[in-house]
């Protein structure tokens, strides 16, 4: 399978990276619409991911706070060169935007395995879509993969 990973703007863009997130999010996993979507859209740095039918099959924003979010793949291609090339591109997104620091939002439960590959708290716990989160920071040069599974 091969994959094509671009970078795409917000306005130009929406319509692809909409659908995709209101498949995963809101159907799929029953998260509120008026929680999938929100301002830093507009000036987040999206990575879309395509398969060899030109269809969108993943995507993630890296927010000019440095935040790692709204990772969404589709069902059928949760698969770990997936998760590797989408994670590739916003590591990228973060060296060219000159973002040393990057955060993740992940359940409360996941919390000590990612402590243990290099995470570190960041800010207090909150709620998120009536769900327990805790935001985790690691250096952008050394950032693992994390549990993919635990992140929104």
């Amino acid at each position: 399978m091969g994959l094509t990973v671009i970078s795409v703007d917000w306005e130009k863009d929406k319509h692809r990276l909409k659908a995709l997130r209101e498949h995963v999010f809101v159907l799929e996993w029953r998260v509120p619409e008026a929680s999938e979507f929100d301002e830093q859209d507009d000036s987040a740095c999206h990575i879309l991911i395509l398969n060899d039918n030109d269809e969108a099959i993943a995507t993630g924003r890296l927010t000019k706070r440095g935040e790692l979010g709204r990772i969404a793949v589709k069902r059928s291609h949760r698969t770990l060169p997936v998760y590797r090339a989408l994670f590739a591109a916003l590591l990228s997104a973060a060296k060219q935007n000159d973002v040393p620091t990057v955060k993740v939002i992940c359940n409360l439960e996941s919390v000590s395995y990612h402590r243990s590959i290099g995470f570190i708290p960041d800010g207090q716990v909150f709620m998120d879509a009536g769900v327990p989160r805790q935001r985790l920071k690691c250096s952008a040069e050394r950032f693992p993969l994390p549990d993919v599974t635990q992140l929104h």
